[in-house]
């Protein structure tokens, strides 16, 4: 069996090198590379890295979104034996400095402008950075920066060097062994600098080998590429198991054109976190809110049907004759033209990861046929710990252990993974990998959680997180932060949350409007308003948003272990958290002790009992303006229930 991402390239270019390997759309023409020119486009590359002095263990950082030559660019460093670490396209310029020094960078792949005119800034703080190549020449004609190339100028110069060599890239290729590192992923710096988690090919391979067994994946497949390459989720998907199984990756146009595209592609295996499942479902209730109420009716009556039969059905349940006959109806009228809109009528495994989904919106994308699924991993464990089986996929857990995991559960609920897929190390921090390696192999995940009856894995919220109320009405109740925010994020209304209350007497949360959603059903009730921050402080829209706060609160109310984690107040924040402002981190997850910092005076006066406070915010334009933004937010105190007690 081939063991590196280089050999298995060569075992597709070789048994089927006609064959597609990825597509991309330009210029609204999908255009295909086959396994055999991808084979030629990395030997040349990898070439003409060797003679610009690229040797075995040196780092190379590729900037962009997902584009076959970016991919390319990985596959040829691999070659070399270098280590290709792939850093978030959006991310801002200073973000990017610790990552080239920590891994003492000298050379990098830039798909365009934008990321090579951050790469040019901070090279100054970077000196060691010597290389930059471009794959996208628009808008570069006239710079002049040393050590600065077209990707074309490195494949002519790798075409002539491999003509006069031919048997160099074959000779590089066979001395690797599976040991050996094959990619670096930098976490997103929650609390502090981000981490180099080091992965070899044998770590991500054999997690992406399990994960295609798991789900009988085989080259057929479709998959369009349009998370960031940064992400070890997108990396394993469109990365470690397109060159396991051979599928086709298709890369969209650009982040515009995704939602058109991901129509066009029809993908069979599709992944998405949980917020762009609840973009989708918002896009679609808001479709619905317009329609006409014949149209709005018949919809409301079918999935009232697909709520009560479809996750039946999917689960391999008996349904009686006349339910089935009902879903079938419902499955040409409303359910069939709505996954074709949404561009996931041809999906035969569809995963979500990287936090938890509400049960609804879970439940929702199951019942008009979609096969969802959750799974569970981290860039550490390259992504594959517990996988849901077809038909055992509920919301409240995250699967079964996969192939060659073992899980055990710590005396304080943190879950504890032995895998082949962990990481190696975290790079030149020996002190990180012995906080989370220990020296019988178990990781540990900072996660909170168990095992239930069925085997399945269920997470509560990270072990840090997980806190007790104290005094007040739910005095030593459990507060699990994560599991409310989540609740909440079910709400098409609602965006984020961030949800305080360990060590409180209660819990408060600040909540994000979703603007689209929101800004539609302001508008249907001629509700006028003047851009985010106005429409947040509309009286209607906290009416709005406290009903949905109160919905939670009486479904926490008859959860046992969690009816202390009822919310008493709430504010609705005058901006959206932003990743560039440093609110959330780039695979947006909430920066909870920063956002504390940052909006103290909030928090104050939400648990003084105030009705309403003053705050003036530093935000960051896309255009790189600084500016503030300022309003006085009200905030309101809602109805909490008493705990139901179990019976007996």
């Amino acid at each position: 069996m081939q063991t590196t991402f280089p050999q298995l390239l060569q075992k597709h270019a070789t048994e089927r090198p006609a064959a597609p390997a990825m597509r991309e759309k330009e210029y609204g023409i999908w255009q295909a590379l086959t396994w055999g020119h991808l084979a030629t486009l990395v030997e040349h590359l990898a070439c003409g890295l060797h003679q610009a002095g690229l040797r075995r263990d040196d780092h190379i950082v590729v900037v962009g979104a997902n584009r076959p030559r970016l991919y390319a660019t990985m596959l040829a460093a691999q070659s070399l034996g270098a280590v290709p670490i792939p850093l978030y396209q959006d991310a801002a310029a200073p973000e990017c400095v610790f990552p080239i020094h920590n891994a003492d960078v000298r050379f990098a792949f830039a798909e365009d402008q934008e990321q090579v005119d951050k790469l040019l800034e901070i090279q100054p703080q970077c000196p060691q950075l010597r290389h930059i190549y471009y794959d996208d020449p628009r808008g570069l004609r006239n710079y002049d920066a040393p050590g600065l190339a077209s990707l074309d100028t490195l494949l002519a110069s790798g075409k002539a060097f491999s003509a006069q060599h031919p048997d160099f890239f074959k000779t590089e290729v066979t001395k690797a062994v599976p040991s050996d590192v094959a990619a670096m992923f930098f976490t997103s710096g929650t609390t502090g600098n981000p981490k180099g988690v080091v992965h070899t090919h044998n770590s991500l391979l054999d997690r992406a080998r399990v994960g295609a067994a798991f789900d009988k994946l085989t080259g057929d497949e479709e998959v369009l590429a349009y998370l960031p390459p940064a992400w070890i989720g997108q990396n394993i998907f469109s990365y470690s198991q397109w060159l396991a199984c051979g599928y086709v990756v298709n890369c969209p146009e650009s982040a515009a054109t995704v939602t058109i595209d991901l129509k066009e592609i029809g993908p069979t295996y599709y992944f998405a976190p949980p917020r762009v499942f609840e973009g989708l479902l918002t896009s679609v209730m808001i479709r619905m809110e317009d329609a006409g109420v014949i149209k709005r009716g018949l919809f409301h009556a079918c999935m009232r049907v697909a709520k009560r039969v479809g996750p039946a059905l999917m689960d391999g349940k008996v349904v009686s004759l006349v339910d089935r006959l009902l879903y079938a109806a419902g499955n040409v009228l409303i359910y069939g033209p709505l996954r074709n809109t949404l561009g996931l009528s041809r999906v035969r495994v569809a995963y979500t990861a990287g936090e938890a989904i509400g049960p609804d919106l879970f439940s929702f994308f199951r019942s008009i046929g979609i096969n969802l699924k959750q799974l569970y991993g981290s860039t550490e464990t390259a992504v594959f710990v517990c996988l849901q089986p077809d038909n055992q996929a509920r919301a409240d857990t995250v699967g079964v252990p996969c192939d060659g995991v073992e899980i055990k559960v710590a005396d304080n609920g943190e879950i504890l993974v032995k895998s082949p897929g962990l990481l190696k190390e975290y790079y030149k921090n020996p002190t990180a990998t012995a906080e989370v390696l220990t020296a019988e192999g178990w990781y540990h995940t900072s996660d909170a959680g168990f095992i239930d009856a069925q085997g399945h894995l269920k997470i509560i919220d990270r072990v840090k997180d997980v806190g007790r109320i104290k005094g007040g009405r739910f005095d030593g109740a459990m507060f699990a932060p994560k599991y409310v925010e989540n609740k909440l994020k079910f709400f098409s209304h609602i965006k984020e949350v961030v949800a305080y209350g360990d060590g409180r007497d209660q819990v408060c949360v600040m909540i994000n409007i979703d603007f689209d959603a929101v800004g539609n059903w302001a508008e249907r009730r001629n509700l006028p308003y003047a851009g985010y921050t106005d429409l947040a402080q509309k009286p209607e829209v906290y009416a709005l948003i406290k009903n949905c706060v109160e919905q939670v609160n009486a479904d926490l109310s008859v959860d046992t272990l969690l009816a202390g984690s009822q919310v008493s107040r709430f504010l609705v924040l005058h901006k959206e958290l932003d990743a560039d402002d440093g609110e959330l981190t780039r695979t947006n997850k909430v920066r909870r002790g920063f956002i504390a910092e940052r909006y103290d005076v909030l928090i104050d006066a939400l648990y003084g009992g105030k009705t309403s406070q003053f705050i003036e915010t530093q935000v960051k334009f896309e255009d790189g303006r600084i500016g503030k933004v300022s309003a006085t937010l009200k905030i309101e105190d809602t109805k909490t229930f008493a705990p139901v007690k179990a019976a007996a």
